[in-house]
């Protein structure tokens, strides 16, 4: 095995440790937002808007982040 920077490489983990913090906390809030602001539609729309713009960063993200591969990275189904 190559040469491991391991004070960068627990720098990206600790990253993505609290990029994953933010993304749960933003999931679980998103309903207690929404019942908070049922009867303001301006509300609601502005916290659809956020959420549309986190998931987007997150979605893009992962797609810049994630190899590509030609083969399948899902397992064959067990048949019987």
């Amino acid at each position: 095995m190559g040469d491991v920077n391991m004070a960068a490489l627990t720098a990206v983990v600790e990253r993505i440790e609290t990029v994953n913090g933010s993304a749960i906390a933003l999931i679980n809030g998103f309903a207690d937002q929404a019942e908070q602001f049922k009867d303001d539609p301006v509300a609601i729309q502005a916290l659809v808007d956020r959420a549309r713009a986190s998931a987007d960063g997150l979605a893009a993200a992962v797609t810049a982040n994630t190899p590509a591969t030609t083969e399948s990275t899902v397992p064959p189904a067990v048949e019987g």
